[in-house]
């Protein structure tokens, strides 16, 4: 090895860390491809390491799609197989970026006093109007199933 190739070869590294450490003016990380540095030296192997993170991350939010129906967190796995791709494609970190910040809006907002409280009001009155329901059925036709009611 020359001492010109090792030269390169510290410069990527370090060049490598400093990237992953720099962060943009919002405090996200930099877009791009997160592929070691090898990999995006090569055009076809960085196009094969696409390809591969993109089936993968296919496969991931495939599973969360058909869990979404059946029992299974298909969200969360959806978000894991969107973050997979966001490893390796803008379109991905840009979906992922606008996601979390949505959550940490409705997460805020949540937390908020006043909507707490709207939340809390609103839910008493529904279990109130449920139980009154609930108690009308009962005193009218009893502990009967209504698949069962002759009437």
């Amino acid at each position: 090895m020359s001492a010109d190739s090792d030269e390169r070869a510290g410069e990527s590294v370090t060049d490598g860390a400093s990237a992953a450490s720099e962060r943009e003016p919002d405090g996200n990380a930099p877009l791009g491809s997160r592929a070691p540095e090898f990999i995006k030296a090569r055009r076809t192997l960085h196009l094969s390491w696409q390809v591969g993170v993109f089936l993968v991350g296919l496969a991931v939010v495939g599973a969360g799609i058909v869990m979404l129906p059946l029992p299974g967190p298909g969200w969360l796995v959806i978000f894991g197989g969107m973050a997979i791709w966001a490893t390796e494609f803008v379109w991905a970190q840009l979906v992922l970026r606008w996601t979390k910040r949505k959550v940490t809006e409705a997460a805020q907002r949540a937390l908020d006093p006043k909507v707490r409280r709207r939340n809390l009001i609103l839910t008493t009155i529904g279990l109130v109007i449920i139980a009154v329901l609930v108690g009308i059925y009962v005193w009218k036709f009893g502990l009967v199933m209504p698949w069962k009611i002759d009437e």
